[in-house]
């Protein structure tokens, strides 16, 4: 870190009664004492204002305002490569994204701040019966593990970061427009024997070229800016309620970690201008209308595009089970469960035999009853 930087700001809130350290209780709106079971109402200093979209431009050019970026003290996982913020009196943990043992170290970086969050909703009590329930309904997983995840750990309580954007867009296209229509053919079929003729109505499609301009304004296409977990995980976990994104405060925090990205902004871009692309080619379609289309250019200008790094609940268990890690996470908003398949041997083995039983009871039947 370069000396002339500013430490990184940590953020506590002491219990008015005891002094001891107080959490946010998801679901409440209140900081909550875990020692004397005092209670605190949020009241978040940015309440009632607006959350204000960022120049994507001015990011890029590292031209963003001061205040708007700061040092963070993160730690970063040899084994899968999390980066996750500490506070000064943790130096050793285990990995929330694939319970490795971990050692703190005194390193920081430089960050866009989180513009909002979405707190979390679900109380782990919640989040782990959500966890349990999934795992009991799936098929062949170990009767160990459920029991193992059932009777374990709590899950840790996680905010991940994403990236939002912004963006106006307009779209110059060329292609064709596909009208099918029928035409009557006699064709010669075999009916009980013997050659006849029949009438065939048969599709045919008149091309018509085309030309056109649609438009489209995006308003926060969602992308994850964590590389920790499997994409597929978290895009599971989708639809998020973006209307509850509270603007940023430490005190949603309180007794969570949080994730520091590690997807930049640009490479979040790139993604976004991936769906964005894929709406567009469907919106062209659209436009042309007809049965078939074909789409031969589509030009588009992008202008406008804002930004917003923001922060998503999550739930999150990383159990080692007979030497192999599995990895659970549950949306801290609605509490949809996503995870590693896991499959116990034994299970399979069993349903395989009642299958043979099964198959052979069968046979055996038919054989006798012709």
């Amino acid at each position: 870190m370069d000396p002339a930087s500013p430490a990184p700001t940590e953020h506590r809130f002491p219990c008015h009664t005891c002094g001891s350290d107080m959490r946010f209780a998801p679901g409440t709106g209140q900081l909550i004492c875990d020692h004397c079971g005092a209670t605190e109402e949020i009241t978040p200093p940015q309440s009632g204002l607006a959350i204000n979209e960022q120049d994507f431009q001015q990011a890029l050019r590292a031209q963003l305002p001061a205040a708007e970026t700061e040092e963070i003290r993160t730690v970063t996982c040899e084994n899968c490569g999390a980066q996750v913020e500490f506070d000064s009196k943790t130096h050793a943990a285990e990995c929330l994204f694939c319970a490795t043992p971990i050692v703190t170290d005194t390193g920081s970086q430089r960050q866009i701040k989180p513009r909002a969050l979405v707190p979390f909703a679900l109380t782990e009590p919640q989040a782990r019966e959500r966890m349990t329930e999934w795992l009991g309904s799936l098929w062949f997983a170990p009767n160990g593990l459920q029991e193992y995840a059932r009777k374990g750990r709590a899950m840790q309580g996680i905010y991940i970061p994403y990236w939002t954007y912004d963006a106006d867009t307009k779209s110059n296209y060329s292609g064709a427009r596909g009208d099918v229509y029928y035409v009557t053919q006699r064709v010669q079929v075999k009916r009980n024997g013997k050659m006849v003729t029949e009438t065939r109505q048969v599709p045919k499609t008149r091309w018509t070229p085309t030309a056109g301009r649609v438009a489209r304004f995006f308003d926060d296409v969602l992308v994850l800016g964590s590389k920790s977990l499997p994409k597929t995980y978290t895009d599971a976990l989708a639809p998020w309620d973006l209307s509850a994104l509270e603007p940023y405060d430490p005190q949603f925090l309180a007794g969570f970690r949080a994730e520091s990205y590690t997807v930049k902004l640009d490479e979040g871009y790139a993604e976004a201008r991936t769906y964005m692309d894929r709406m567009i080619l469907r919106d062209v379609k659209f436009d042309i209308g007809g049965d078939k289309q074909r789409v031969t250019s589509v030009d588009t200008s992008v202008s406008d595009v804002t930004f917003k790094h923001v922060l998503l609940p999550i739930w999150m268990a990383a159990y080692k089970y007979r030497g192999n890690t599995y990895r659970f996470v549950v949306n801290g908003q609605t509490g949809t469960v996503r995870g590693e398949r896991p499959y116990s041997k034994i299970k399979i083995a069993i349903a395989v035999i009642i299958g043979l039983i099964i198959a052979a009871a069968a046979g055996a039947y038919f054989a006798a009853n012709g």
